[in-house]
């Protein structure tokens, strides 16, 4: 967590085998209740997302999808929304579906910043091969999207928490100029903008809280190989933390303080990736405004959130996992990934 959060946060025979059983489960239903009630015992803080709502068609090995709901405002908020209120700041054309709008609203999600604008939704169409990695991009159509500047009204400026989605560094700055005083901010990106625009991802990468990178977007960024290097590089060209998303491999976190990595929710099988980095940033920050405090309890927490958001969206097409899960199968992950990385240390 960056600086400023920390300091305002700081104001795991037979009868034997038996018994550890017991012992066990009663652990993991403890890890449970945890989760579920501090979800439950706090007032949410509302998180504005300013990003992209799209329609995707989508082809993996394992089925396709066509003009299905995506974006990365679509993921993030339908993640987050299952932690905290959530509004989006974002465009569609006047052929966006109406069920698709509902949907939003279903899940409280505040689309009251989801501006129609005559033309057509932005489109994208892609591919993935048999090792899921790698988007192949074979159509982009940009439509109502090519001409976006994010319209914030009065309530938008004083959200607490806000997420910069993988748009233009330039309307990320617009952005962040309309805020008044946000308590934490994260933004994204991708190559396309750090090939582009490097001065301007990294100007954004100095003024946020923290800023979400996967792998190959953190070598670009920092001139770096190996992704320990990259992060440091990333802190010393002026971040105050990153996150480096590394797919089935987890994620690592990286402040001026200090290095924590989380690993990836196991999953036997897995039909689309699409969204996933932005499903982990819902689970990310909506758990963390949830809670009063960010220390380095709350943020290892959020990491698993995260983790355990992006493990579900990436088991269906669109945002459907999202949608569909419930708050004891997201806690049930986050204590199994906790039960995953805990063990007592013994002197060696």
């Amino acid at each position: 967590m960056s600086a400023r959060s920390t300091r305002r946060g700081r104001s795991a025979g037979r009868g034997g085998r038996s018994g550890r059983r017991t012992a066990g489960a009663a652990s993991a239903a403890a890890e449970r209740a945890a989760v579920g009630r501090v979800a439950r015992g706090v007032p949410p803080r509302e998180i504005l997302v300013v990003g992209s709502v799209a329609l995707d068609s989508v082809r993996t090995p394992f089925g396709e999808t066509t003009e299905a709901l995506g974006g990365s405002a679509s993921y993030f908020s339908l993640s987050a929304s299952h932690f905290s209120k959530v509004s989006i700041v974002a465009v569609v054309g006047e052929d966006f579906p109406g069920e698709h709008r509902a949907l939003f609203e279903d899940r409280g999600v505040d689309v009251a910043g989801l501006e129609i604008a005559a033309g057509r939704t932005f489109r994208w169409r892609g591919e993935y091969m048999a090792e899921l990695g790698h988007a192949h991009t074979l159509e982009t159509q940009l439509n109502v999207f090519s001409t976006f500047h994010p319209r914030l009204d009065a309530r938008h400026r004083e959200c607490p928490f806000v997420f910069l989605a993988n748009i233009d560094p330039d309307l990320q700055l617009e952005v962040l100029e309309q805020m008044r005083s946000p308590r934490l901010v994260v933004s994204d990106t991708m190559n396309y903008w750090i090939a582009r625009k490097p001065e301007r991802v990294v100007e954004v990468l100095r003024r946020v809280d923290v800023a979400l990178l996967n792998e190959e977007e953190a070598r670009a960024l920092s001139g770096e190989t190996q992704l320990a290097a990259a992060a440091d590089r990333l802190i010393e060209q002026g971040g105050r933390a990153v996150i480096i998303k590394k797919g089935e491999h987890g994620a690592l976190y990286r402040s001026r303080e200090e290095m924590f990595i989380t690993p990836a929710f196991p999953l036997p099988a897995l039909r689309d990736p699409t969204g996933a980095g932005d499903s982990f940033a819902g689970g990310f920050m909506g758990w963390l405004a949830r809670r009063e405090i960010h220390d380095g309890d709350a943020l290892r927490q959020g990491l698993a959130c995260g983790a355990a958001m992006a493990s579900l969206a990436i088991e269906d097409f669109s945002p459907r996992r999202l949608v569909e899960t419930t708050r004891e199968e997201i806690a049930d992950r986050v204590a199994a990934l906790h039960r995953m990385v805990s063990f007592r240390l013994e002197p060696i």
